[in-house]
């Protein structure tokens, strides 16, 4: 009964993250007249006020001295908040420039992104399902590209940089509050002296719009945070193939969001090449579930070992 309790909460948590993430389109645009670069910057320091008040309230500061013992960890954090500041920043111009839906589809390709990543740079070998979803995916994006009349770069520079913030999350191994943190602080005094430059030159929006306005921007921190908070206590209670199909749920809210709120154009093209990348996803879901599947039913079948007979040596 616990554990049922658990797995639910888990799910509330997860529909929670994914939920706030697909939803954040409709925070952005309030910031405005601030440019995605402003935005980013105050993002990045009101992000590290947010964690590093939470950091030490758990009083979890053990791993910092830890990290700058190791230049190779420091690195690679460096690496990762640089790869991530392009995504946010990418991705809060493109919702601001009215390009929710091709944002959208750089979420919906993320997952197939990665798999090609774990091909090239792993040496991981795929099964035919996936490999049919990564060649759906291609034909998906060259039916895309002539929609536009270019290639999706937005979509393209989203989920190739995400999945590569995946890749170096991975090599770092660090808990989620712990990685933002750090990564925030390599980011914080550019962020601090772009936004101070903006403010001597007399072209920062923070408080010249009236003070709700720039409560909107302190709350960039609480919008980063609390969906990775959230993320946090699901992955620790659902198992990882649920919340992978939890993931599709962002993109579906931003697609949604982009055709039926801002009213962006979807031409006959543009619905082919979305139902292909989906068509890739339902099979590369089907894989992974079918997979699993026999991985507990194999699991399942493989016989316990014998106990050791107390007279003999263990």
């Amino acid at each position: 009964m616990k554990a049922e309790n658990e797995q639910r909460t888990g799910l509330l948590y997860g529909f929670g993250a994914y939920g706030m993430w697909g939803l954040v389109p409709l925070f952005w645009p309030l910031l405005r007249p601030s440019g995605a670069v402003e935005i980013l910057a105050h993002r990045m320091v009101w992000s590290l006020a947010v964690v590093g008040v939470a950091l030490l309230a758990l009083r979890r500061w053990g791993w910092v001295r830890e990290l700058l013992r190791q230049p190779r960890k420091l690195g690679l954090t460096t690496l990762a908040a640089s790869v991530i500041s392009v995504n946010w920043g990418l991705y809060i111009w493109a919702v601001n420039n009215g390009q929710v839906v091709e944002a959208s589809l750089g979420y919906f390709i993320n997952p197939l992104v990665s798999i090609a990543i774990g091909v090239l740079v792993l040496g991981e070998r795929l099964r035919r399902a996936q490999w049919a979803a990564v060649a759906v995916s291609f034909i998906a994006v060259l039916v895309l590209a002539i929609g536009y009349g270019r290639p999706p770069w937005i979509s393209l520079i989203l989920a190739f940089s995400f999945a590569t913030y995946g890749l170096i999350k991975k090599k770092l191994n660090m808990g989620g509050l712990e990685s933002l943190t750090a990564e925030t602080a390599v980011l914080f005094l550019p962020a601090l002296g772009y936004l101070l430059w903006l403010g001597a030159q007399g072209q920062s929006t923070f408080a010249s719009h009236g003070v709700g306005h720039s409560l909107l921007l302190a709350a960039t921190g609480l919008v980063t945070a609390i969906p990775l908070v959230f993320f946090g206590a699901a992955a620790i209670r659902v198992p990882l193939s649920t919340l992978g199909l939890l993931q599709y749920l962002a993109p579906v809210f931003q697609f949604g969001l982009g055709v039926l709120y801002f009213h962006e154009a979807m031409p006959p093209e543009r619905w082919a090449g979305f139902s292909l990348v989906w068509a890739a996803l339902a099979v590369l879901t089907w894989d992974a579930l079918r997979t699993s599947r026999r991985s507990r039913a194999a699991l399942a079948m493989t016989p316990a070992p014998a106990a050791t007979p107390a007279h003999e040596p263990a």
